[in-house]
């Protein structure tokens, strides 16, 4: 299922001037990866730094003068912003005609943006990164190679590889994103239909090269997917995998301290508690069940990511993988292998394209953890 021999991205691409909003430990490597792969790049945030090898605009996204000069000088934005930010960046883009690519979690912003691409006359796609993003790429892979699909299973986690403290984590990701993932209801599909199930539900034990993890449901991992399988399949579900434990004290965080009705500070108590690590591990486990060949199957994909060393320095497994699948996506509309034009969902990617990509090979590339 995954490999890319049959696949190229073109020279002649479609565009090659992107900005990229938001330089953060993704947002930078992100304009790292596109600038490497040959695309005139400029970065943009609040306050500009000498250290990156590619032009920078100071940048308030909230100025709305600023930003539609912003968008006249180039062709594609990809908005590595927090999620509330999205909404505003993809008005922009479709009024400024340009290709649109974000890294959002959050189901509302992205059924926003999804509603936008229907009128825009350039390709919109959102939720590119890890998940959603790479595991819904990785998790359609598994399901087109079946007769009869029955179910998909995705987990993702990013954890500290040495964890501390009983919660066994390390907020290397946006503490805003976090919460809201472990809040809101989650999109799953039960029996063929669309169904909302509570957020920490469905507790598990998965196993991963030795080593035992726990699995619930949280949201925004599917981004699209649950739309475009219902009806094609009985079960599909995401969920993140965290060390054993996690789960049951993050119910008594937000319900018995009562922090589910104030998300802001909940995040910051979270980030003061257990801040970033910068050794992290990315687990990726897809698994499909079907019926092939007139026999019952169960097929599984499981990865293991550890931090990679790209352009002169060390990035977070967390940074690079969520970097380098929005950068191969990118490149694929660039190269014209994707769509120009209306909504492009994750789960209609191509491993195979992906793993073509210059950023793409990054996943070959990279070395896994040791079982």
């Amino acid at each position: 299922m995954m490999t890319g021999a049959s696949y190229h991205v073109e020279v002649a691409r479609v565009f090659s001037r992107v900005l990229v909003v938001g330089l953060g430990n993704v947002g930078e490597l992100l304009a790292r990866l596109l600038h490497s792969a040959g695309f005139a790049v400029t970065g943009a945030d609040m306050a500009t730094r000498a250290s990156v090898p590619f032009p920078m605009i100071a940048l308030d996204v909230s100025d709305p003068d600023a930003l539609k000069t912003a968008l006249a000088a180039t062709e594609a934005v990809v908005s590595c912003l927090p999620f509330r930010f999205n909404r505003v960046v993809a008005d922009a883009a479709v009024d400024a005609g340009v290709h649109y690519f974000d890294l959002s979690e959050d189901v509302t912003s992205a059924h926003r943006v999804a509603e936008l691409a229907a009128g825009a006359p350039r390709a919109f796609v959102p939720g590119c990164g890890l998940a959603p993003g790479l595991i819904a790429i990785v998790g359609a892979a598994l399901g087109r190679g079946f007769e009869e699909l029955h179910s998909l299973e995705l987990k993702v986690g990013a954890l500290p590889r040495n964890p501390s403290g009983l919660l066994g984590y390390a907020f290397n990701w946006s503490p805003e994103g976090v919460v809201n993932e472990y809040l809101n209801d989650c999109e799953v599909v039960r029996d063929g239909r669309i169904r909302l199930v509570p957020a920490m539900s469905d507790l598990e034990t998965v196993w991963i090269g030795g080593t035992q993890l726990e699995a619930f449901a949280t949201s925004g991992g599917l981004g699209t997917m649950c739309e475009t399988f219902a009806g094609r399949l009985d079960r599909l579900d995401y969920k993140t995998l965290r060390y054993p434990g996690h789960c049951q004290l993050m119910r008594f965080f937000f319900d018995e301290l009562h922090l589910r009705q104030d998300r802001a500070l909940a995040g910051r108590i979270l980030v003061q508690a257990k801040p970033p690590v910068d050794d992290d591990v990315v687990y990726l486990y897809a698994a499909a069940e079907g019926v092939r060949s007139g026999l019952a199957v169960r097929e599984e994909v499981v990865r293991s990511y550890v931090p990679l060393r790209f352009d002169g320095r060390w990035w977070r497994a967390i940074s690079w993988t969520t970097a380098a699948s929005a950068c191969a996506v990118v490149e694929l509309v660039a190269g014209g292998v994707l769509p120009r034009r209306g909504l492009i969902r994750q789960e209609d990617v191509s491993y195979e394209a992906l793993a073509a990509t210059t950023a793409g090979r990054l996943f070959a590339d990279s070395p896994l953890l040791a079982a």
